[in-house]
Order: C-alpha cells, then sequence, then structure tokens
C-alpha cells in the first residue's frame, strides 16, 4: 500500500526520496484543513454579504478562480516532463542572444560572461548586445568585454531608441533559429539553459519562459516580498498557465522565441499603437501576444532559472508597477481580441475571469476595507480573513515546490501590501495610459 503511495506521489509530482513523500503528505494534510477553513468563511462570508450581491459574487469569483491556478499549477508538472522529455535525436540548433541595455555599466559585464559560459555548442552561440544611448560607462564596458570575446557583436546607438527597438533590431541581425531576448541586468544560469531550448524541438512551440528570481533578493525587505512573489509568479501562476501551454507573458528578463515565428510579426509588433499612441512599455507581454495570436504554443519551464536584479526601493517599485498594469491593461484589450477562437477553453476559463478579478478586485476592495465599515459597520474581518487563508494555502504549496526556499514567509506581507495599496495602482495605471514614459529610467 505504502509503495503505491510512494509511486502515485513519486510520478505525479516527481519526488524522489520517501521523506519528500512524507513532507508532501504532510503538506498536503495542512493545505486540506486550510481548504476546508476557506469554504467556511466564504460561508459565513454568504450570510453577511447577503444584502451586497455584487460583493459576494466577487467573493466566490475571486475564491473559485484562484484554487483553480493552484490545481492548474499542480498539474504543469506531468506537461513540462512531457515536452522537455528528451529525445533520442540531438536537438542543438543555433542560438542568438539579445541584450539591449541603457546605462546598465555596473550589470552588463556579468550578463555578457554568463551567456559565452552558456553550456552550449560554442560554435552554435551568438551573442548581440545594443547599446541604446547609453549615457554612463556601458559603452566601455561593452567595449572591454568585446576585447575579451571577439565574437561579440556590438551595435552602438547614440540615440536612445527604446527597448523595443533593441529587440527588434536584435532579431533581425541575428543568425540563430532560436533568439533568447534577456534584460540588461538578467542572465541563466549556464548549466540549465539546454532546458530552454529542449521545447523547441516541438514546432508548435513558439517561445519559452525560463523561471527567474531576483538576484538582490537578500537587499531589504521589499527585495524579500518580490522574491517570494517571482516564484509565486512563476513557478505558481506562469506554471497554471503553460500547463495549458499558453502563457500570456514570457518574461522580458528571460525568454526565448522561434526567430521564424517573430520575423513575419516584427513591424507590426514595433510600431503597436493604442489610443493612437506608440506602446512604449510591455514589450514581453504583447510580444507573447503576437506568438499565441500566430496560432503557436508558450510555455515556462522550472528547469531553465534565470535570475534578474528587482527593484530595491519602494519608490522604483512602484514604478514599476506602474508600467506593469499599464501593459496589463493594453496587451489585455489586444489580447482579448483574438484568444476567444485560438483558445476557447482557456479563455472562457482563465483569461476573460482573471481580467474580471484583477479590475474588480481594487472596487471590492474599497468596499470591503471603506465603505462597509463606514456606512454598515461591518468589519472586513471575513474579507481580510479568507485573503489570509488563499495566501497561507499557496504557500503550504510553495513550501512543497521548493524546501530550500527561505522566503515563503514574505508571501504574506506581499498580499498585504497587494491588498492595501499595489492592487490599487491599477486605478491610476489606467487614469494616466496616455503618460507613455518608461517610468524607471
Amino acid at each position: 500500500m505504502m509503495q503505491a503511495v510512494y509511486k502515485t506521489a513519486r510520478d505525479f509530482f516527481a519526488l524522489e526520496k520517501m521523506s519528500d513523500v512524507f513532507y508532501f503528505g504532510f503538506l498536503s494534510l495542512v493545505g486540506i484543513v486550510l481548504l476546508f477553513c476557506i469554504f467556511f468563511v466564504k460561508s459565513q462570508a454568504v450570510i453577511q454579504f447577503e444584502h451586497s450581491p455584487i460583493l459576494l459574487a466577487y467573493t466566490i469569483l475571486i475564491t473559485t478562480f484562484e484554487l483553480s491556478r493552484l490545481a492548474g499549477a499542480i498539474f504543469y508538472q506531468r506537461i513540462n516532463r512531457a515536452i522537455s522529455r528528451p529525445s533520442t535525436r540531438l536537438y542543438e540548433p543555433t542560438v542568438t542572444f539579445v541584450i539591449p541595455c541603457k546605462n546598465e555599466g555596473e550589470a552588463i559585464e556579468n550578463t555578457i560572461t554568463k551567456c559565452f559560459q552558456a553550456d552550449y555548442p560554442k560554435e552554435k552561440l551568438e551573442v548581440i548586445i545594443i547599446n541604446d544611448g547609453s549615457t554612463d560607462n556601458t559603452i566601455d564596458v561593452i567595449r572591454m568585454m568585446q576585447r575579451r570575446y571577439p565574437e561579440l557583436i556590438v551595435v552602438d546607438w547614440k540615440q536612445n531608441r527604446g527597448k523595443r527597438h533593441g529587440m527588434a533590431e536584435g532579431f533581425r541581425r541575428a543568425q540563430g533559429e532560436i533568439v533568447v531576448q534577456l534584460d540588461s541586468d538578467s542572465f541563466i544560469k549556464p548549466d540549465t539553459f539546454r532546458e530552454m531550448i529542449k521545447p523547441f524541438r516541438h514546432p508548435e512551440i513558439g517561445a519559452v519562459c525560463a523561471h527567474a528570481d531576483p538576484a538582490n533578493a537578500d537587499t531589504n525587505i521589499i527585495t524579500r516580498m518580490q522574491a517570494a512573489y517571482y516564484f509565486m509568479s512563476f513557478r505558481i501562476l506562469k506554471a497554471a498557465e503553460s500547463t495549458f501551454l499558453t502563457v500570456f507573458c514570457c518574461s522580458g528578463c528571460s525568454s526565448a522565441y522561434r526567430k521564424s515565428a517573430v520575423l513575419p510579426i516584427l513591424d507590426k509588433w514595433l510600431n503597436e499603437r493604442f489610443w493612437g499612441k506608440v506602446v512604449t512599455w510591455g514589450d514581453d507581454r504583447s510580444l507573447t501576444s503576437w506568438v499565441l495570436r500566430a496560432g503557436l504554443k508558450t510555455m515556462y519551464t522550472h528547469k531553465a532559472q534565470a535570475y534578474t536584479i528587482c527593484p530595491d526601493s519602494f519608490r522604483t517599485l512602484v514604478k514599476q508597477q506602474v508600467r506593469w498594469k499599464k501593459s496589463w491593461i493594453i496587451n489585455s484589450y489586444f489580447t482579448s481580441r483574438f484568444i476567444y477562437k485560438k483558445q476557447p477553453f482557456v479563455a472562457f476559463t482563465y483569461f476573460f475571469p482573471l481580467i474580471l478579478v484583477t479590475l474588480a478586485t481594487p472596487i471590492m476592495a474599497i468596499k470591503a476595507l471603506i465603505i462597509n465599515p463606514l456606512y454598515y459597520s461591518i468589519l472586513p474581518f471575513y474579507y481580510l480573513f479568507g485573503t489570509f487563508l488563499l495566501a497561507s494555502l499557496f504557500t503550504i504549496y510553495y513550501r512543497g515546490l521548493s524546501r530550500e526556499n527561505k522566503f515563503w514567509p514574505y508571501v504574506f506581507a506581499w498580499s498585504i501590501l497587494n491588498t492595501f495599496f499595489l492592487s490599487f495602482i491599477l486605478v491610476y495605471a489606467a487614469l494616466t495610459l496616455q503618460n507613455r514614459k518608461w517610468g524607471t529610467r
């Protein structure tokens, strides 16, 4: 009996040792208890919110939706193993790294070095760096790196043109079949690089997103919270999307694309407009959307490990979040125009509910945290406790995925920050959509 349980758990969740099975079993038991508590709290919320059918409907919707994302993430392992399973036929396409950069004198040396250290045949690797009008010592560092690596291709623009133009220039110049787009302060761990390329042996795969963690996670509480958020965002949320091979945003810090899929849509993506103005951010989300529109699949793999630099001050974090939410709004609109035709199941069970939940969250938070206490004398106990229980359930799964990851307690800190502040940034982002400045430059 125990052997049967062990084999089932090992095969489904990729567990290696009996101790992992027992650990996972304990976490599963805690998760079941949390799930019961969630249903109990929500049942009490039904009674409390009977006078407010909209808030009641939102409570049920967000609970169901969040649990469905967790369920989707659980099945990710099976899909990822099937796509990344080693083949008897050696698959080693030519690969080009493309690194647009501006004012990254401190980080660019490490980024370039890691590219040339990738565990891959050197004759099949190409590295292109685009200096996009830097005003610091970036070009000096790049020239120093070119002396170290003579094969490094350097594009030096004296005037800033924007990251999207830098990415497009890389695609046009690339000789590789696969183009890996990297942020200038990011890199892929060399011994995991092949895992990013393996899925492309399936011709339907158009883009692959690596797992990214902050390289500066230990700097302060702001970066620690983001470390927890990054892990959740990639290993749970993108994993859930990858279960259906429909990742909606292959992260700009470390993603790979099939060049033949991008070149036909490159000019349309480059000149994308919204409300009459050129879109200057959301390059990664938008490019992923164009790949999906072409009928190809997009996926995430946790086996390719990337690192990036995240904001280490609250001010910079807020600016980044504003930019990200602006890009989410615009690209959600663009994607909604085709996704219901290309992927109807994903569209109506995930994409459109995600839009509804995201747009409703700040409105419902105002009602639960401000309006109900002031006008109805109803304290937001069930609202906040329900949020805490959902965060706890996700944290249990987080712990099951990575026992060595020490940032899991900060899931709760990020949840609090999101509930009381970050979710409201969406409103500001929507009101300032016509401001197309980058925000953190």
